[in-house]
């Protein structure tokens, strides 16, 4: 009997400003509070202080999880961080994150920047780590300031987004069956300008016009440093490529919808998720949401998501769980968690 990976615990660190409908109904006076909340389902965010960074962010939740699982850092073997938003273009931020944590320096440690679909492939890449023999304990972390390429006069993206870091202990235990299947992903390129930050990398070097602000046709203003998002091409994206990454887990898995008991999708906004629930089918009961009091937290939402769900006593041992993480990219993957209460 080899090891297969489980989920051994989640743990999050949620930024103390928020920012609520009001206040943005205060800057965008065409939007009212209502308008803002029927739109999106969201009634604030959280948003990271000038004092926050991806790494320590990182470190916090890492900390809450450590002390919630009783366990030492030096019991980790490898950490996992997903991030848009890294301290630095270079050098890694999980180096960073080992160090402070005090995590012995024989561990591996990598970041990947992946964002909506993040989570379900760092699941991924620790199952490959521990069902390999290559270690035991794998700290998955996500920490994401979106909020940092935001323009504040840019309403199309700062109603959406929020700022998050979780943990998530991933070990390997004894099992016949795994707890972490049927993993499905996918990728496409060609959807790269719908959801980009144009300058600051090697294509688009920081020069004199990257923090030049323009205003678009619907009066939003950004500059090529900051976050922009055709949100009706990520729309289509998604309603299109979701289902069908929905049907290959199940099918991979020999399921039907109905032999699912719970759904954690990537946390879009409340338009998105409401469509895709009906495209899928699957039951109010079963598709559980987030993102009123979070907002998108890009590679969080989906653990955060069942950290919500656990505290609220809504996910039990044995319980099949299938998440779905989608977006930027375009990038998209899905899997089941045989989930097992720790």
């Amino acid at each position: 009997m080899h090891n297969k990976a489980s989920i051994k615990g989640i743990a999050s660190y949620i930024p103390e400003i928020r920012l609520t409908n009001e206040q943005l109904a205060d800057d965008f006076p065409d939007w009212s509070v209502e308008k803002i909340y029927e739109k999106t389902g969201i009634q604030s965010r959280p948003i990271a202080s000038d004092s926050d960074t991806c790494s320590s962010m990182a470190v916090n939740a890492a900390k809450k999880l450590f002390e919630k699982q009783n366990i030492s850092p030096d019991s980790i073997d490898f950490i996992l961080l997903c991030t848009q938003s890294p301290d630095y273009k270079l050098p890694t931020t999980a180096c960073i994150v080992q160090h402070k944590l005090g995590i012995p320096t024989h561990v591996g440690a990598l970041d990947f920047n992946l964002g909506c679909s993040g989570y379900v492939y760092g699941l991924s890449l620790a199952k490959g780590l521990i069902e390999t023999g290559q270690c035991n304990r794998v700290l998955l972390i996500t920490s994401e300031l979106y909020s940092r390429y935001i323009n504040k006069q840019d309403k199309s993206v700062r109603t959406l987004f929020g700022d998050a870091a979780t943990a998530t202990l991933i070990e390997g235990v004894k099992a016949a069956q795994g707890f972490l299947t049927n993993f499905v992903f996918g990728s496409d390129g060609s959807g790269d300008k719908n959801l980009i930050v144009p300058h600051g990398g090697s294509v688009n070097p920081i020069n004199s016009d990257s923090f030049v602000a323009n205003h678009d046709i619907s009066g939003n203003c950004r500059s090529p440093s900051d976050l922009y998002m055709n949100g009706a091409e990520i729309l289509t994206f998604t309603l299109q490529s979701v289902p069908i990454l929905v049907n290959s887990v199940l099918n991979n898995a020999r399921l039907e919808a109905t032999d699912i008991d719970k759904v954690v999708f990537h946390q879009a906004n409340k338009f998105m998720l409401d469509k895709l629930r009906k495209k899928t089918k699957f039951t109010e009961e079963q598709f559980l949401v987030s993102y009123e009091h979070y907002g998108n937290t890009v590679s969080s939402t989906i653990p955060l998501g069942l950290e919500l769900a656990l505290k609220d006593g809504k996910l039990q041992s044995g319980d099949k769980v299938l998440i779905c993480g989608f977006g930027v990219g375009y990038s998209w993957a899905g899997c089941i968690i045989d989930w097992t209460q720790s």
